[in-house]
């Protein structure tokens, strides 16, 4: 079953850095579990959660992990991060076809791109990138799996001129989806924020996105 969400406004929140901005969040924002697995060949399921909350300016997420195993490989905006241990945003407006994926790994390494299917898209450019806010917990430098239980944290802000959104006038309600996965680790899993009906792991599924109102 399709989920939806509402997201907060929270005055004064582009004004703050990005770590001030997660504690005041925890109070204000809206928290939701990315819980659902939708593939019995990856029964793993880390504990996931993120908070959202909006400014004048950005959409906020926070997102909390706490599973098996860490890793992050890429540390170049624009490489692959799912292979990583990797927190993924994917959105469209509700009258287009194209859809926006906004994917990071734990060091918050980002990769974002445009387009109407996974292998029709357009990536960010560097000034893009620049504009995109993220603060982790975890040192911020590449490093191969390290095992056993690891938690961490991590705060993006997205502007919501890259969304194709203008912020003086939000729409009503936007489709998008939030998702965990971590493919090249030794617990590979694909978990998502709204269920996902389809044969095998697929995060470019803009026909599965679920409602996020303002």
């Amino acid at each position: 079953m399709m989920k939806s969400l509402k997201v907060p406004y929270v005055p004064m929140l582009d004004e703050l850095e990005l770590k001030h901005a997660a504690e005041r969040m925890e109070t204000e924002a809206l928290r939701q579990s990315v819980d659902v697995v939708n593939w019995d060949e990856y029964p793993y399921k880390p504990v996931v959660a993120f908070d959202i909350a909006r400014g004048e300016r950005d959409l906020y997420l926070h997102y909390f992990v706490r599973g098996l195993s860490l890793r992050a490989t890429a540390d170049e905006d624009g490489a692959y991060v799912h292979p990583d241990s990797c927190v993924e945003f994917f959105m469209r407006r509700t009258e287009e076809m194209f859809y926006t994926n906004f994917e990071f790994n734990c060091i918050g390494t980002c990769l974002a791109a445009r387009g109407t299917t996974r292998n029709e898209r357009e990536p960010f450019t560097a000034d893009e990138y620049r504009r995109i806010r993220r603060y982790t917990t975890v040192q911020r430098e590449a490093f191969a799996e390290k095992t056993g239980i690891h938690e961490w944290e991590l705060t993006v802000a997205i502007p919501f001129e890259l969304m194709g959104l203008d912020a003086s006038s939000l729409p009503d309600m936007i489709r998008g989806n939030f998702y965990k996965c971590a493919d090249e680790t030794a617990n590979p899993h694909f978990v998502t924020w709204s269920p996902v009906a389809l044969p095998s792991p697929d995060y470019h599924c803009p026909g599965h996105f679920g409602e996020i109102r303002f």
